[in-house]
């Protein structure tokens, strides 16, 4: 009776561990060492590009000409990225008069920014259980 509790137990466990899937994330054309690289994952289209609606995000020392990040455990399904260099190190991500950028900033599929950022489906990509990966064009 333990037994196939046990051998029951497992086997429900065993399909997440096996469609856990991971995202590499490459950003190129950095035009510094200095500071790091904000990178933000979303999977929700009305949350994105919100900072309270990531799902992960991470920090990463920039390396001019680029970096690299991989994200772990991820379900499969539809994600986008945001992304933006903070180069004075100040957490923020600077803008000037009328809110033109004073920083680099990028999105997955290097959706274009027009008076503002793209939508959701512009930067929107697939992650499947193998192979994923995105590179960004950082854009100062």
């Amino acid at each position: 009776m333990k037994l196939s509790f046990l051998i029951s137990f497992v086997a429900i466990l065993l399909p997440s561990v096996v469609t856990a899937a991971e995202l590499t994330i490459i950003i190129n054309q950095l035009r510094s060492n200095a500071g790091i690289v904000h990178i933000a994952l979303y999977n929700a289209p009305e949350k994105f590009p919100d900072s309270d609606g990531m799902i992960s995000e991470i920090n990463v020392p920039a390396e001019k000409p680029s970096i690299q990040w991989t994200f772990k455990n991820l379900k499969s399904g539809q994600y986008a990225i945001a992304t933006y260099h903070d180069e004075n190190g100040n957490d923020e991500f600077d803008q000037g008069f009328l809110g033109i950028p004073l920083e680099g900033y990028a999105f997955s599929n290097n959706a274009t920014v027009f008076f503002g950022p793209p939508d959701f489906t512009e930067a929107a990509f697939t992650v499947s259980e193998i192979n994923n990966q995105q590179t960004i064009i950082m854009d100062y």
